[in-house]
């Protein structure tokens, strides 16, 4: 195992270091080598002090996490946007901690998700599209998740009605659908039709079917509680390095008070390289 160093000082954030922000002389593990192209792994949200010491070093200020963060994985969920738009002040200190080639996926506001249930939402689409573009500006837009509720069963009208919406054909979009009324051939296809991606998630609940109705994307919420052992992470490294092979493929692992998520993530970029 490679030895801890510390940071010397850096002026300009490359893929695989700190950003100059990180303090100096902090003692760190190695950074993440190159991953395994397409394959990006990371957890829902990185300001967690519980990670420290497990995965944050015990003395690191809370807003350098996400240069640490950036610097162990190459994709984050901003789960934020659920409620909450971004100002372009937050938004471009997101981009300005992380280095070139990481990405963020956003979780699409409640107000589409939960409250109008993907009913007449063109005027917050509209809003939310617009305070992420400078992510797409500079190519680190990962996905848009549209994250339905338990109890939306399926609607094969209102799905067709909101992919034909033109907001949203230029954006990679991803769907987690937690009926099961959802998962059906019907669905698949409608979602093909768009190039939309089906989210597989899995938790103590519910298990999405591994359906790939996008060409060019593909996209894991593993939410088990207790995170997954070194032989799922392997079995789950072979499985996406087949997909990252037509595909870019993301996974996002459990944010819970303990840093597994974040270990399991850093764990499977390190394996999948292989």
């Amino acid at each position: 195992m490679a030895s801890a160093t510390k940071v010397t000082t850096t002026r300009q954030a490359k893929p695989g270091k700190l950003p100059a922000e990180v303090p100096l002389g902090l003692p760190i593990d190695p950074p993440l080598a190159p991953a395994l192209p397409n394959l990006y792994s990371g957890t829902s949200g990185w300001a967690y002090p519980t990670w420290k010491p497990g995965f944050y070093p015990a003395t690191l200020p809370q807003k350098q996490f996400l240069p640490f963060y950036a610097s162990r994985m190459n994709t984050v969920e901003v789960n934020y946007t659920f409620r909450t738009l971004p100002t372009q002040k937050i938004l471009q200190t997101w981009l300005a901690s992380t280095p070139p080639g990481f990405r963020f996926s956003f979780k699409a506001p409640q107000r589409i998700t939960h409250f109008n249930r993907l009913r007449d939402s063109e005027s917050i689409l509209e809003q939310f599209l617009a305070s992420i573009e400078p992510a797409r500006n500079q190519g680190k837009m990962a996905l848009i998740l549209f994250q339905l509720p338990p109890n939306f069963k399926a609607d094969l009208d209102r799905l067709n009605t909101f992919l034909l919406l033109p907001q949203i054909q230029t954006h990679n979009i991803a769907f987690e659908f937690r009926h099961d009324s959802w998962f059906t051939q019907t669905i698949y296809d409608r979602l093909s039709a768009s190039n939309a991606s089906l989210c597989v998630a899995e938790s103590d609940d519910l298990a999405t079917p591994e359906v790939h109705p996008s060409s060019h994307l593909a996209c894991f919420r593993l939410r088990r509680n207790g995170g997954y052992q070194p032989s799922e992470i392997a079995a789950f490294a072979e499985r996406f390095r087949r997909l990252a092979k037509t595909r870019e493929v993301y996974a996002y692992f459990k944010h819970e008070d303990e840093p597994t998520g974040a270990l399991n993530a850093t764990a499977l970029l390190k394996v999948g390289k292989r």
